[in-house]
């Protein structure tokens, strides 16, 4: 699960051309919904599937909103009273555009990295998975402009909507990420929106606990979550097919964004990430899994990428990212569950 290899070269210049389309926009429509295309963009080309990646961008196109207007300059002074406040997404952007272009990007990076990891369950896990999309080009290939100001943009959307959970206390400790998650508590309510869902958010199960004796044990936890997510999609996703890949998108994201980050920062960011996951789980899962039939054959990671970049559907594209990302058997069916389970985009 090493970000940093198999990016097929884009000698073309797509993914920079699409980048340079989208930054005009904003990171959201409809005063919620985020804009999935910068994350989706960067997976297609990442797997091969840059020829299709404009015509991809021309049917997303209704779902894109200009830039908001700015408010107030967000300033090393200020940014404490701006974090969290999704009026200020302009500001935010233009905050780190400048931070980036002064310094380089993972400096800015490791600043705000701790600052923003509490409030991670912002946008549902959008901005991170956004920084996790970024930051993995930035380490993949070479350091364009418009692959730093698509960082810029991810952090200033995560700072703009940073939103921490409500405290929680510990359950029984679990003994892997798999059990972990099974034990995580339903919110009793869910007539309403993640944010009420996430309100209503108590207790996690106690997990990794002891096991974490430094970062590389942290980043092997990590991809233990990353993996146990991405297999229980599998089974459980039926129960909100689109929400329930974040459950593996935004522990995938942190994983990939951990070679850019200092070493002591690698534990915390595996407890932000058990955090993302659960709340999700907890938020969208249902009560029991699903019987269904195992895919026919042996398809290839290959294979499973081009039917979801054919299907066109967003969540569907980054979900099979991260589940090429783990790579077994399993984590290929979880995919090509989520091609049927989704409606299609293309």
């Amino acid at each position: 699960m090493d970000p940093t290899t198999h990016f097929p070269s884009d000698t073309s210049g797509t993914l920079d051309e699409a980048l340079e389309r989208l930054h005009s926009f904003g990171p959201e429509r409809g005063g919620w919904l985020s804009n999935h295309a910068p994350m989706a963009v960067e997976a297609l080309v990442r797997h091969g599937a840059a020829p299709g990646v404009h015509r991809w961008l021309d049917h997303y196109r209704d779902k894109l909103e200009d830039m908001p207007d700015p408010a107030a300059e967000v300033t090393p002074e200020n940014w404490q009273g701006a974090l969290g406040d999704p009026r200020r997404i302009a500001d935010w952007a233009v905050y780190f555009e400048r931070e980036t272009a002064g310094r380089p990007w993972r400096e800015v990076l490791a600043e705000w990295w701790p600052r923003l990891l509490p409030g991670i369950a912002a946008g549902a896990t959008h901005p991170v998975i956004r920084v996790g999309h970024g930051v993995r080009t930035l380490l993949g290939a070479p350091e364009t402009p418009p692959r730093v100001t698509e960082l810029a943009h991810a952090l200033g959307y995560w700072a703009a909507r940073h939103q921490p959970l409500p405290p929680l206390s510990s359950l029984a400790p679990a003994a892997d990420a798999a059990t972990a998650l099974d034990a995580v508590p339903r919110v009793p309510d869910r007539s309403g929106g993640i944010r009420d869902r996430l309100d209503q958010l108590t207790a996690f199960p106690r997990w990794p606990g002891p096991a974490v004796t430094g970062p590389d044990s942290a980043r092997d936890r990590l991809e233990e979550l990353v993996r146990a997510a991405t297999h229980r999609y599998a089974v459980y996703g039926y129960g909100e097919p689109v929400m329930l890949v974040h459950a593996a998108t935004a522990p995938n994201a942190v994983l990939r964004t951990l070679p850019a980050l200092p070493r002591e920062l690698w534990a915390p960011s595996l407890g932000a990430a058990w955090a993302a996951s659960a709340a999700v789980t907890a938020a969208y899962s249902p009560p029991r899994p699903a019987e269904h039939a195992a895919a026919t054959g042996r398809p290839s990671p290959e294979d499973v990428f081009a039917r979801a970049a054919a299907h066109g559907d967003d969540h569907t594209i980054k979900f099979t990212d991260t589940a090429l990302d783990v790579g077994d058997p399993t984590a290929l069916a979880a995919a090509i569950r989520s091609v049927a389970m989704n409606p299609p985009a293309l």
